[in-house]
């Protein structure tokens, strides 16, 4: 990745951070996007930080170039092209994390109990922002072949799990704009396709079940689930996007959603800790078999 340039949207934490250290940790120069800075918070008010992320990049061995972007604001995306387009000229590999959604998810009521201005606000963070970010950066990735384009998602099927209806709309949107892509790059030389995570251990999740990373098996069927124990850190991910990024033939890909179980077994990475999560094949030999979690030896699926 030496000499490329990748744009990472909503790098500020979980995937997109760990994304944007691992493609600059190849190499690259990353553009890290994101509303909260180290002087001025988003709505998530969270204490991670798009400058944060990029002396993470730099420290790993790539560039870190942070750029303050609401990407609900067509404005703020045309001033992150033009400042781009005028230090690099193109963009070799995007990826497009942006979320904001969580305070939204309503987990518990039916979508006509549920307030509709939130339902409507999760969608517009989720969909809107993803088609604002392509529709003005896709035309510096196509200026030459080669380019990459990645939709971050959640879940690697269509399948209702139950997390209401705006948050599975916004997911099976991202993976259709994953397809969607795959099928108008190509004929660009370039290539789209969505991935996802697992069952992610991210700074939300672990302050929600009252873990840090050093001690988050102790929250494994306590106040998180046993499926937790097949869960994996935001790096693996990471991974798995900085080995697309360097794959000379990952044309073969598009249109398809990978997980990071997948991309796990493609290119051999294993997460942090040298484990090899496979919450795919957990949730088909397990949950799907209808096998009581309880008594299942997680330790076969890591």
């Amino acid at each position: 990745m030496a000499g490329k340039i990748a744009v990472v949207t909503g790098a500020t934490r979980g995937c997109g951070r760990a994304i944007a250290v691992e493609l600059g940790r190849a190499g690259a120069t990353v553009y890290v996007t994101g509303r909260t800075t180290r002087t001025a918070a988003s709505p998530m008010n969270r204490a991670e930080t798009i400058e944060d992320t990029a002396d993470l990049v730099d420290a790993a061995g790539g560039t870190g170039i942070a750029v303050r972007c609401d990407f609900t604001s067509v404005s703020d995306v045309d001033a992150l092209r033009a400042k781009i387009e005028a230090e690099a000229g193109q963009i070799d590999v995007l990826v497009d994390d942006v979320w904001g959604g969580d305070p939204l998810v309503d987990f518990d009521s039916r979508y006509w109990k549920s307030d509709l201005d939130s339902a409507l606000l999760l969608v517009h963070n989720a969909l809107d922002t993803h088609l604002i970010a392509l529709h003005r950066l896709l035309p510096l990735v196509v200026k030459r072949e080669g380019g990459l384009v990645l939709e971050v998602t959640d879940g690697d099927n269509d399948d209702y799990v139950g997390a209401g209806i705006p948050y599975y709309l916004a997911k099976c949107g991202v993976r259709a704009i994953g397809r969607a892509l795959g099928a108008e790059l190509v004929e660009e030389n370039c290539t789209g396709l969505a991935v996802t995570p697992g069952f992610l251990r991210s700074e939300m999740m672990l302050e929600h079940f009252g873990v840090t990373e050093e001690t988050w098996r102790d929250a494994v069927g306590t106040s998180a689930p046993v499926d937790f124990a097949i869960s994996e850190t935001p790096t693996y991910l990471g991974r798995g996007v900085a080995a697309l990024a360097a794959d000379e033939k990952v044309s073969r890909f598009a249109g398809k959603t990978l997980a990071s179980w997948t991309l796990m077994h493609e290119y051999g990475f294993t997460d942090v800790d040298g484990s090899k999560p496979d919450f795919g094949r957990w949730m088909a030999e397990v949950r799907n078999a209808g096998l009581d979690p309880e008594t299942a030896d997680t330790a076969k699926f890591r």
